[in-house]
């Protein structure tokens, strides 16, 4: 099973959930079709927002051990990384000439909670590789080399028998202020601050057309033009667009057989183009 979502801290910080209601909807539908196919594994592809990669930053990486920090009213949590099968996956990228970056004690935001969080039912007790895709610090990876990552990615699970769901979490159109300059030392308060200062700009910024457009992309698997749209989301969507990376890997690594948009809402509270998209189990 491929589950693609968009995730934004404003979603938690909306406790009362008095924005993104179609949005909403869509994630206890996705929550709903996740619980039934009880996934053993789950392979999360997530970017990262300049917190667990500052100085050096991988373009493509495999956690090994992870964890979750507490941010919003999520708490900090380690996560159940199976090692074994991290590393042999790992070695099996190397042997296929992908030079991927091995992590440890890596602690990873929103990105890879909020998808956590929001579609499983036992964060703690899950069996999850995280597998960091750069899509916040250029120089980017080329959409195709994500896509041949991911597929590589897929083969060697192919052998692991265990339910998998793979996940790919980010976008679509968004463009928060501290992500438009090439600053990598920016602590949390200055960063909110930043962010805080350029929000109504940035509400401002959602493509729904683009959005929509991707979306049934995605739907189609229409691998040449993802890799165009992904390749020229700044410029079309805004920087944050640029986590789209993360959808073309989840899905190409469970097989590339396209996601059904669930839910679709521009949520300007949230600066962003929120979407979720499932396939189903194969």
């Amino acid at each position: 099973m491929t589950l693609c979502a968009s995730h934004a801290p404003g979603m938690d910080r909306d406790s009362a959930g008095e924005f993104g209601q179609l949005f909403r909807e869509g994630v206890a539908r996705a929550r709903a079709e996740v619980a039934e196919f009880d996934p053993e594994l789950v392979v999360l592809f997530g970017g990262d927002h300049r917190k667990a990669f500052r100085n050096v930053v991988p373009s493509l990486a495999v956690a090994f051990t992870a964890s979750l920090l507490a941010e919003g009213n999520t708490p900090a949590q380690r996560m159940n990384v199976p090692t074994d099968i991290s590393r042999a996956l790992a070695e099996a990228l190397i042997a296929d000439e992908f030079d991927v970056t091995v992590c440890r004690e890596v602690e990873l935001d929103h990105a890879f909670g909020q998808p956590l969080y929001h579609y499983l039912d036992d964060v703690a007790s899950v069996e999850v590789i995280p597998m960091p895709v750069n899509c916040a610090s250029p120089p980017l990876p080329k959409a195709k080399r994500v896509i041949d990552f991911a597929t590589k990615v897929g083969e060697f699970l192919q052998g692991v028998d265990k339910r998998i769901l793979y996940i790919g979490t980010g976008g679509l159109s968004h463009s928060p202020v501290s992500l438009r300059s090439d600053r990598h030392d920016l602590k949390d308060d200055e960063r909110r601050a930043i962010n805080e200062a350029g929000f109504e700009e940035a509400s401002k910024m959602i493509k729904p057309a683009w959005d929509k457009e991707f979306l049934d992309a995605m739907s189609r698997w229409d691998v040449d033009q993802l890799i165009r749209m992904t390749d020229n989301a700044t410029a079309d969507a805004g920087v944050g667009a640029n986590e789209v990376r993360t959808w073309l890997a989840a899905t190409a690594a469970g097989g590339g057989h396209g996601v059904r948009p669930l839910a679709y809402e521009p949520v300007e509270k949230w600066i962003t183009g929120m979407g979720v998209s499932l396939s189903p189990a194969a």
